[in-house]
């Protein structure tokens, strides 16, 4: 951004990540930090829960009050202000609630809400009874949601397996409210690329993506979410933040990192120089 003054008088575009911490560094509020860090974006958090992870799997959480949860995005949001914000692992549904009060509030712009139901390793991050909450009370203040097929099932009441289920989720998902979905195709079985599909009021759209051969991939719902949102933050178009983020997210995971014994995170600081 060059240092240039910016709405609100602030010389660095601002994002605030609303999601669990990974102790394992490699999703959740850790994965979002870097990735506003890699796009010159100044980032800031309102921690849900903290989890207890890492390569090999989610041993427990342990979730943060809603009315603490909300507070610090009232803060932040109050003091420092917010160009744009994601949601990740919001755990319960009295902290949805809580998030979505807060949110609409403080009138955060460019919400990206990435609806985490399960880790990497299938373990359970979202209660059952939260999944309406986010349906009725978040994704009609959401800027765009980014569900994979798991979670596009659950959003839009039936099983999300094929390209064509993907449209017709995708249809479904935005007659819950939010301005735009954009069903992410990773899970797609026998699929030789990784192409995901955009969709709001005016057009349907394949975003087209390489499919990389890794086991490595912890952590890419997270950085594809909060790179969309840090590219909001920097004053790009929707349909263009989504381009850029997922080119972003298929360099993170094309260097991902093999560290630990089980699922390695991608890496958000893969554009900076090697140590």
């Amino acid at each position: 951004m060059g240092g240039e003054s910016l709405p609100g008088g602030s010389i660095r575009p601002r994002a605030l990540t609303i999601a669990g911490s990974d102790s394992g560094g490699g999703a959740g509020i850790q994965a979002d930090l870097k990735t506003f860090s890699a796009l010159g974006v100044f980032g800031m958090t309102a921690i849900t829960a903290v989890t207890v992870q890492n390569t090999k799997g989610v041993a427990g959480y342990e979730e943060l009050s809603p009315q603490t949860v909300a507070d610090q995005i009232r803060a932040v949001a109050g003091d420092i202000g917010v160009d744009a914000a994601k949601t990740g692992m919001l755990a319960s549904s009295p902290i949805v609630e809580a998030v979505a009060e807060a949110v609409a509030e403080t009138r955060i712009p460019n919400l990206v809400v990435d609806p985490v139901f399960v880790s990497k390793h299938g373990h359970a991050l979202l209660a059952d009874d939260a999944v309406e909450a986010i349906r009725t009370g978040l994704l009609p203040l959401a800027t765009i949601v980014t569900p994979n097929l798991p979670e596009a099932s659950g959003l839009a009441g039936f099983r999300v397996e094929s390209r064509a289920d993907m449209e017709r989720a995708a249809r479904a998902i935005l007659a819950l409210g939010p301005r735009a979905v954009l069903v992410k195709g990773g899970h797609l079985a026998d699929d030789e690329r990784a192409d995901d599909l955009f969709a709001d009021a005016e057009r349907m759209e394949w975003i087209r993506g390489e499919r990389i051969d890794t086991v490595n991939t912890h952590g890419t719902g997270c950085v594809l979410s909060s790179a969309i949102a840090a590219h909001l933050a920097r004053g790009q178009k929707l349909i263009r933040a989504v381009r850029l983020g997922k080119v972003f997210v298929t360099e993170a995971i094309r260097h991902a990192l093999p560290v630990g014994q089980g699922i390695g995170p991608v890496d958000p600081l893969w554009s900076l120089p090697a140590p």
